[in-house]
């Protein structure tokens, strides 16, 4: 519950070819209606998106696992919030502490609970999140390789993906 309010998960699995035998790539994206959908030059989510599909699509194996966990967690009103604050001077992180929030609210239980269903214990994960990585593991999920999902930066980017590096310990290399 954030905000007093009780959120219900839910999510989109899309696959592709077999996904039994060698750990398939998975990529779980969490939804970004700015990035995504409006193409936002603020984050890296509709890039990251962008580069998974085509990384399973080379392959022609994988699935991915789109959640609706908008903002990392906190829902669409506070990141719209939240962003309001950015534009003041507060970066990611500041801003959600700011508005009382969690720095990221998501929890990865469908996404393991789906790749239970799917039969699936092993995997080769697209991120650039160990706290993604620490979730699936603590779950029983082996990771056998995780494989940077990482956008080029862009002056509207660069300070969002700062403070993903220095104050979520993301793995970015390109900045």
């Amino acid at each position: 519950m954030c905000n007093g309010v009780h959120r219900i998960e839910t999510a989109v699995v899309l696959t592709l070819g077999e996904l039994m035998g060698d750990a398939p790539l998975l990529r779980i994206h969490s939804q970004c209606l700015t990035g995504d959908v409006l193409g936002s030059l603020r984050c890296d989510c509709g890039d990251q998106l962008e580069f998974a599909m085509r990384a399973i699509s080379r392959e022609n194996r994988g699935l991915l696992i789109y959640e609706q966990q908008e903002g990392r967690g906190i829902g669409l009103m506070a990141k719209l919030q939240a962003y309001a604050l950015q534009d003041r001077g507060l970066d990611t992180v500041e801003a959600n502490v700011a508005l009382g929030l969690p720095i990221d609210y998501r929890d990865y239980g469908l996404p393991v609970a789906i790749l239970r269903h799917l039969g699936i214990g092993r995997v080769r994960l697209l991120t650039n999140n160990p706290d993604k990585c620490r979730a699936l593991k603590w779950d029983g999920i082996d990771i056998v390789e995780k494989i940077a999902c990482e956008a080029a930066p862009s002056p509207h980017s660069i300070g969002y993906l700062l403070a993903k590096r220095e104050k979520m310990g993301h793995t970015l290399r390109r900045i």
